[in-house]
């Protein structure tokens, strides 16, 4: 499986680890994995400032504050498009507000491996359709699904 990933960082606040396109490749696997999807499949993962992410949150989904990270699904409930060129399936998209990963990662008393991973990991699971807000049921899978694929990674909360 090849994962195609579009990465823009459109911040200053907080520097991009060097492990971040990784992190990003090996989440993404995992959380395919997990769905039993072994097609290659390409995503876009923006980096954001609260300042940002608040904006996009009031226009897409009428709440004016920052949030972590907002998911942009391409897919349906009939599946995913593909890309011509590649056959890769189309995801969507992923903004991350890394400001709002630090302070997380500051506040839960781990890395900022783990919270960006973690935020990754929960978006991906967004974009393969999952939406926790709708069902405690739903909820309890997706996040199952996340902590299952953070373990498989070796990211704990410890890490």
């Amino acid at each position: 499986m090849k994962i195609y990933i579009y990465l823009s960082n459109e911040q200053d606040k907080v520097p991009v680890p060097e492990y971040a396109e990784k992190l990003i490749e090996m989440c993404a696997v995992g959380a395919l994995e997990e769905e039993g999807i072994e097609d290659d499949a390409e995503l876009s993962v923006t980096l954001t400032d609260n300042e940002n992410i608040r904006a996009l949150n009031s226009e897409h989904r009428g709440i004016d504050r920052a949030t972590d990270v907002l998911s942009f699904p391409l897919g349906d409930e009939n599946g995913f498009d593909t890309d011509p060129e590649t056959g890769a399936i189309l995801l969507g998209d992923i903004v991350i507000s890394m400001e709002r990963a630090k302070e997380q990662a500051e506040e839960y008393g781990h890395s900022f491996r783990r919270e960006f991973a973690f935020l990754l990991t929960h978006s991906l699971f967004h974009l393969l359709g999952y939406d926790h807000v709708n069902s405690e049921e739903e909820e309890r899978i997706m996040f199952g699904k996340q902590e299952k694929v953070l373990e498989k990674l070796g990211i704990t909360r410890e890490s």
